[in-house]
Protein backbone atom coordinates (compact mmCIF):
# COMPACT_ATOMS: atom_id res chain seq x y z
CA UNK A 1 0.00 0.00 0.00
CA UNK A 2 2.97 2.22 0.74
CA UNK A 3 5.59 1.11 -1.75
CA UNK A 4 8.34 3.56 -2.93
CA UNK A 5 6.58 6.22 -0.22
CA UNK A 6 8.81 7.96 2.01
CA UNK A 7 7.38 8.37 5.58
CA UNK A 8 8.07 10.60 8.61
CA UNK A 9 7.03 9.77 12.09
CA UNK A 10 7.42 11.85 14.70
CA UNK A 11 7.66 10.24 18.24
CA UNK A 12 8.40 6.43 16.52
CA UNK A 13 10.43 5.22 18.99
CA UNK A 14 7.40 3.89 21.79
CA UNK A 15 3.64 2.91 21.50
CA UNK A 16 1.40 4.00 18.89
CA UNK A 17 4.62 5.44 17.06
CA UNK A 18 5.88 2.18 16.98
CA UNK A 19 3.44 0.64 15.56
CA UNK A 20 2.98 2.58 12.73
CA UNK A 21 6.84 2.35 11.77
CA UNK A 22 6.15 -0.80 11.58
CA UNK A 23 3.59 -1.04 9.62
CA UNK A 24 4.76 1.33 7.40
CA UNK A 25 7.50 -1.06 6.62
CA UNK A 26 5.40 -3.55 5.99
CA UNK A 27 3.48 -2.05 3.63
CA UNK A 28 6.53 -0.92 1.46
CA UNK A 29 7.90 2.60 2.57
CA UNK A 30 11.25 4.20 3.73
CA UNK A 31 10.30 5.11 6.87
CA UNK A 32 12.51 7.69 9.37
CA UNK A 33 10.90 8.47 13.29
CA UNK A 34 12.28 11.10 15.42
CA UNK A 35 13.24 10.28 19.00
CA UNK A 36 14.48 12.50 21.94
CA UNK A 37 14.80 9.61 25.28
CA UNK A 38 14.73 6.75 24.03
CA UNK A 39 17.67 6.16 22.16
CA UNK A 40 18.33 2.06 22.80
CA UNK A 41 14.36 1.13 21.72
CA UNK A 42 14.71 3.69 18.75
CA UNK A 43 18.07 1.90 17.99
CA UNK A 44 17.20 -1.26 18.35
CA UNK A 45 13.73 -0.55 16.34
CA UNK A 46 15.46 0.86 12.96
CA UNK A 47 18.26 -2.25 13.34
CA UNK A 48 15.92 -4.83 13.03
CA UNK A 49 13.55 -3.32 10.43
CA UNK A 50 16.48 -2.10 8.28
CA UNK A 51 17.42 -5.75 8.36
CA UNK A 52 13.92 -7.63 8.11
CA UNK A 53 13.17 -5.38 5.13
CA UNK A 54 16.78 -5.37 3.12
CA UNK A 55 15.22 -3.10 -0.09
CA UNK A 56 13.98 -0.36 2.59
CA UNK A 57 15.31 1.87 4.53
CA UNK A 58 14.48 2.97 8.19
CA UNK A 59 16.21 5.64 10.08
CA UNK A 60 16.20 6.67 13.36
CA UNK A 61 16.42 10.45 14.24
CA UNK A 62 17.24 12.41 17.65
CA UNK A 63 15.38 15.55 17.67
CA UNK A 64 13.61 17.53 20.60
CA UNK A 65 10.12 17.97 18.34
CA UNK A 66 9.70 21.12 20.50
CA UNK A 67 12.84 23.20 18.88
CA UNK A 68 11.80 24.28 15.91
CA UNK A 69 15.59 24.67 14.58
CA UNK A 70 16.39 21.29 15.46
CA UNK A 71 13.15 19.89 13.62
CA UNK A 72 14.18 21.96 10.28
CA UNK A 73 17.26 20.70 10.26
CA UNK A 74 16.45 16.91 10.78
CA UNK A 75 13.62 17.29 8.09
CA UNK A 76 16.63 19.39 5.49
CA UNK A 77 18.94 16.12 6.06
CA UNK A 78 16.09 13.59 5.39
CA UNK A 79 14.99 15.60 2.14
CA UNK A 80 18.30 15.25 1.28
CA UNK A 81 18.92 11.67 2.35
CA UNK A 82 15.25 10.42 0.70
CA UNK A 83 14.83 13.17 -2.02
CA UNK A 84 11.73 13.95 -1.26
CA UNK A 85 9.16 13.11 2.17
CA UNK A 86 5.88 11.94 1.03
CA UNK A 87 3.95 11.45 4.11
CA UNK A 88 4.32 12.59 7.72
CA UNK A 89 2.56 11.15 10.78
CA UNK A 90 2.55 14.17 13.82
CA UNK A 91 2.52 12.05 16.61
CA UNK A 92 4.51 12.53 19.13
CA UNK A 93 2.77 13.73 22.90
CA UNK A 94 2.74 13.29 26.36
CA UNK A 95 0.71 13.91 29.01
CA UNK A 96 1.01 16.08 32.40
CA UNK A 97 -2.16 15.32 33.80
CA UNK A 98 -3.56 16.85 36.83
CA UNK A 99 -6.69 18.94 38.05
CA UNK A 100 -6.85 22.21 36.36
CA UNK A 101 -6.75 23.68 39.74
CA UNK A 102 -3.61 22.28 40.67
CA UNK A 103 -1.80 22.58 37.08
CA UNK A 104 1.34 25.06 37.02
CA UNK A 105 2.56 26.56 33.71
CA UNK A 106 5.08 24.09 33.77
CA UNK A 107 2.49 21.19 33.09
CA UNK A 108 0.37 23.36 30.71
CA UNK A 109 3.04 24.52 28.39
CA UNK A 110 5.26 21.27 28.45
CA UNK A 111 2.12 19.26 27.03
CA UNK A 112 0.94 22.23 24.61
CA UNK A 113 4.66 22.83 23.39
CA UNK A 114 5.26 18.82 22.41
CA UNK A 115 1.69 18.02 21.36
CA UNK A 116 0.63 20.83 19.56
CA UNK A 117 3.70 22.86 18.85
CA UNK A 118 6.01 19.49 17.76
CA UNK A 119 2.89 19.81 14.95
CA UNK A 120 3.66 23.07 14.06
CA UNK A 121 7.37 22.42 13.84
CA UNK A 122 7.49 19.47 11.55
CA UNK A 123 4.87 20.15 9.60
CA UNK A 124 6.27 23.61 9.07
CA UNK A 125 9.71 22.52 7.03
CA UNK A 126 7.98 19.89 4.98
CA UNK A 127 4.80 21.91 3.38
CA UNK A 128 6.64 23.68 0.60
CA UNK A 129 8.21 21.04 -0.07
CA UNK A 130 4.69 18.46 -1.02
CA UNK A 131 3.48 21.68 -2.40
CA UNK A 132 6.38 22.04 -5.08
CA UNK A 133 5.73 18.35 -5.69
CA UNK A 134 2.34 19.00 -5.76
CA UNK A 135 1.04 15.56 -3.49
CA UNK A 136 1.73 14.50 0.24
CA UNK A 137 -0.50 13.50 3.29
CA UNK A 138 -0.15 14.08 6.66
CA UNK A 139 -1.79 12.63 9.49
CA UNK A 140 -2.07 13.90 12.89
CA UNK A 141 -3.01 11.74 16.06
CA UNK A 142 -5.53 13.74 17.98
CA UNK A 143 -7.23 12.46 20.67
CA UNK A 144 -11.43 11.53 21.58
CA UNK A 145 -10.44 13.62 24.57
CA UNK A 146 -9.93 16.96 22.62
CA UNK A 147 -13.91 15.91 21.19
CA UNK A 148 -15.07 15.15 24.72
CA UNK A 149 -12.73 16.24 27.50
CA UNK A 150 -11.34 14.14 30.16
CA UNK A 151 -11.37 15.03 33.61
CA UNK A 152 -7.40 15.94 34.62
CA UNK A 153 -6.99 16.85 30.67
CA UNK A 154 -7.65 20.26 29.85
CA UNK A 155 -4.02 20.53 29.08
CA UNK A 156 -3.64 17.76 26.89
CA UNK A 157 -7.81 18.06 25.49
CA UNK A 158 -6.94 21.73 24.58
CA UNK A 159 -3.24 20.58 22.78
CA UNK A 160 -5.57 17.67 21.38
CA UNK A 161 -8.15 20.15 20.09
CA UNK A 162 -5.90 22.38 18.54
CA UNK A 163 -4.37 19.39 16.28
CA UNK A 164 -8.29 19.20 15.16
CA UNK A 165 -8.37 22.44 14.13
CA UNK A 166 -5.10 22.59 12.61
CA UNK A 167 -6.06 19.62 10.46
CA UNK A 168 -8.75 21.19 8.98
CA UNK A 169 -7.86 24.09 8.48
CA UNK A 170 -4.75 22.95 7.11
CA UNK A 171 -6.62 20.57 4.50
CA UNK A 172 -8.17 23.70 3.15
CA UNK A 173 -5.50 25.24 2.07
CA UNK A 174 -3.53 22.82 0.46
CA UNK A 175 -6.04 20.95 -0.76
CA UNK A 176 -5.76 22.36 -4.33
CA UNK A 177 -1.89 21.15 -4.28
CA UNK A 178 -2.89 17.90 -4.11
CA UNK A 179 -2.29 17.39 -0.24
CA UNK A 180 -4.25 15.45 2.27
CA UNK A 181 -4.33 16.18 5.61
CA UNK A 182 -5.95 14.05 7.97
CA UNK A 183 -6.72 13.01 11.88
CA UNK A 184 -6.41 10.16 13.57
CA UNK A 185 -8.85 10.10 17.20
CA UNK A 186 -7.37 7.24 19.43
CA UNK A 187 -9.39 6.21 22.26
CA UNK A 188 -7.90 4.12 25.46
CA UNK A 189 -5.03 2.29 24.03
CA UNK A 190 -2.50 -0.09 25.87
CA UNK A 191 0.43 2.10 25.94
CA UNK A 192 3.10 3.29 28.35
CA UNK A 193 0.46 5.97 28.97
CA UNK A 194 -2.12 3.99 30.71
CA UNK A 195 0.50 2.00 32.74
CA UNK A 196 0.18 4.48 35.85
CA UNK A 197 -3.51 3.71 36.08
CA UNK A 198 -4.78 1.17 38.88
CA UNK A 199 -6.85 -1.64 38.11
CA UNK A 200 -9.83 -0.69 39.39
CA UNK A 201 -9.32 2.60 37.01
CA UNK A 202 -8.91 0.53 33.87
CA UNK A 203 -11.85 -1.70 35.17
CA UNK A 204 -13.81 1.50 34.83
CA UNK A 205 -12.25 2.66 31.39
CA UNK A 206 -13.13 -0.98 29.84
CA UNK A 207 -16.84 -0.37 31.06
CA UNK A 208 -17.89 2.24 29.49
CA UNK A 209 -15.98 1.30 26.24
CA UNK A 210 -18.73 -0.42 24.23
CA UNK A 211 -16.47 -2.95 23.07
CA UNK A 212 -15.31 -3.86 26.60
CA UNK A 213 -11.65 -3.40 25.82
CA UNK A 214 -8.66 -1.31 25.38
CA UNK A 215 -7.90 -1.04 22.25
CA UNK A 216 -3.87 -1.60 20.80
CA UNK A 217 -1.37 -0.26 19.12
CA UNK A 218 -2.35 -2.66 15.98
CA UNK A 219 -5.79 -0.84 16.24
CA UNK A 220 -4.50 2.59 14.63
CA UNK A 221 -1.34 2.09 12.59
CA UNK A 222 -3.65 0.32 9.97
CA UNK A 223 -5.79 3.13 9.99
CA UNK A 224 -2.85 5.89 9.35
CA UNK A 225 -1.32 4.12 7.03
CA UNK A 226 -4.55 3.79 4.75
CA UNK A 227 -4.69 7.38 5.03
CA UNK A 228 -0.93 7.85 4.27
CA UNK A 229 -1.35 5.70 0.87
CA UNK A 230 -3.30 6.87 -2.46
CA UNK A 231 -6.54 4.67 -1.61
CA UNK A 232 -7.15 7.31 0.38
CA UNK A 233 -6.98 9.83 -2.36
CA UNK A 234 -10.05 11.80 -2.05
CA UNK A 235 -10.17 11.67 1.90
CA UNK A 236 -9.13 15.16 3.61
CA UNK A 237 -10.08 16.95 6.39
CA UNK A 238 -11.46 14.36 8.29
CA UNK A 239 -11.29 13.31 12.16
CA UNK A 240 -11.66 9.90 12.27
CA UNK A 241 -12.40 8.15 15.87
CA UNK A 242 -10.97 4.99 16.88
CA UNK A 243 -12.24 4.27 20.31
CA UNK A 244 -13.86 0.43 20.75
CA UNK A 245 -17.00 2.56 20.58
CA UNK A 246 -16.80 4.52 24.28
CA UNK A 247 -18.55 7.36 22.76
CA UNK A 248 -21.70 5.82 21.61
Amino acid sequence: MLKGKKILVTGGSRGIGTAIVRRAMQEGADVAFTYLHSMDEAHLLASELSASYSSQRCLSIECDVTDMQAMETAVKNLISEFGAIDGLVNNAGITRDVVFARMSRAQWDGVLNTNLGSVYNATKPLILQMVKQRGGSIVNITSVAAIYGNNGQTNYSASKAGIIGFTKSLSAEVSPQNIRVNAVAPGYINTDMLGVLDPDTLAYIKSRISMRRLGNVDDIAPMVCFLLSDNAGYITGQIIQIDGGITL
